[in-house]
Formats: C-alpha cells, sequence, structure tokens
C-alpha cells in the first residue's frame, strides 16, 4: 500500500511540474493565434491587434554602417520595430526614445526584447545612434525589404513608411501590434510586461 501512495504522490508532482511548464505556453500561443488572436485581452491591451498576425519573411537585410547582412534577426526574440525616414527627425527620435525606455523598463526580461529601426531614405545619422542608441539594430529600407514592408497594414491613406508606427513582432517573426506615432509608452510598456509574463517563447 505505502509502494503504491508513494507512486500515486510521485505522478500527482510529476504532473504540477508539468502543468507549470506547460500551461502558460499554451496559454500564450491561445491568446496568440486562437479565437481571434488576444481577443481575450483585447479590452486591455493598448497597442491595435493585427488579426491574424502575419508573418513576416526571412530576409538577408543591410546592417547600416556594415558590410554585413542581418538574416534571422526577427527570431528568437521580441522585437519593438520603428520604420521611418532615415534622417531620423523629430518624430523618429521621439519613437527610438521611447522604444528603448520602454525595453530598459522590462529589468530582467530587458535581454528578451530588441529593437529594430527601419530607415527609408538617406540614412543615417551614424554618432547619433552610436550615442544614443548602440543596442539598435538599424536596416535600410533597400528593395530587398520590400516583402517585409509590404506587410505593415496601411493604416488610412498613410504608408506604411510615412507613419511613424511602432510594431511589435513576437519572437517567431509574426507581426502582430501596432502603436499610433501618439501612443503613449506607458501603454506599450504594459502590454509587453503581460506578454512576457503569458509567454515562455523568447
Amino acid at each position: 500500500m505505502s509502494g503504491t501512495s508513494h507512486d500515486r504522490r510521485q505522478r500527482r508532482l510529476f504532473f504540477a511540474v508539468a502543468a507549470m511548464f506547460f500551461v502558460p505556453l499554451f496559454m500564450a500561443f491561445y491568446l496568440y493565434y486562437g479565437h481571434g488572436s488576444f481577443r481575450a485581452l483585447g479590452s486591455v491591451n493598448h497597442g491595435e491587434l493585427i488579426e491574424p498576425p502575419r508573418p513576416l519573411p526571412e530576409l538577408k537585410l543591410p546592417l547600416f554602417g556594415s558590410g554585413s547582412t542581418a538574416p534571422t534577426f526577427l527570431l528568437h526574440k521580441w522585437t519593438l520595430m520603428y520604420v521611418g525616414p532615415g534622417v531620423c527627425g523629430e518624430r523618429c527620435r521621439a519613437a527610438l526614445y521611447e522604444t528603448r525606455q520602454v525595453r530598459a523598463a522590462l529589468d530582467r526580461d530587458t535581454d528578451r526584447v530588441q529593437r529594430l529601426f527601419i530607415a527609408s531614405g538617406a540614412c543615417c545619422d551614424a554618432r547619433f545612434l552610436r550615442d544614443e542608441h548602440p543596442d539598435l539594430i538599424t536596416v535600410r529600407a533597400t528593395a530587398a525589404a520590400a516583402p517585409l514592408l509590404a506587410q505593415l497594414p496601411r493604416i488610412g491613406h498613410v504608408a506604411p513608411l510615412e507613419a511613424g508606427r511602432v510594431y511589435l513582432i513576437d519572437p517567431s517573426g509574426n507581426l502582430m501590434m501596432s502603436y499610433a506615432s501618439d501612443a503613449k509608452p506607458k501603454g506599450m510598456l504594459e502590454d509587453l510586461k503581460r506578454l512576457l509574463q503569458l509567454s515562455q517563447i523568447g
């Protein structure tokens, strides 16, 4: 009898530990892709959901200031992506500053998030990027980036390159949310904290 009781306790312990690992993972996938993509969070998220999430193509894009390319930079981490003119005027600088502050505010989860700037036209102020945003991945919006840019949603009559929006990409490379140019960084931070807490990926 004691052996049977011990076996039952061992099984219960095993299933409890398994549930601690797998339930959050299943919840994250359910919320991403099941029943309306984050519909369960629809009343509390601050960004605009992209439904369904759009898989972004894996591209070899040229890194600014380097002769190398970045073929898989959209995988394995959450990505805050800003798309805009390479000259990086007032709105661009504000967006890069806000995403930098949001990432820094994640504390121990900082390394789970990366920042990406896709710069169109004349690019870029190397000194500004080096001094203010050393962690920023900057790529040129060349013809090679066209398949990726084609996946960005058009808001009204404003082209994605002119919208000044910040986009959120999950660690599997899916475009899932965007933030308007006047969105509050506090809301972006709250969304990310919630997603990182629910998700075991990235």
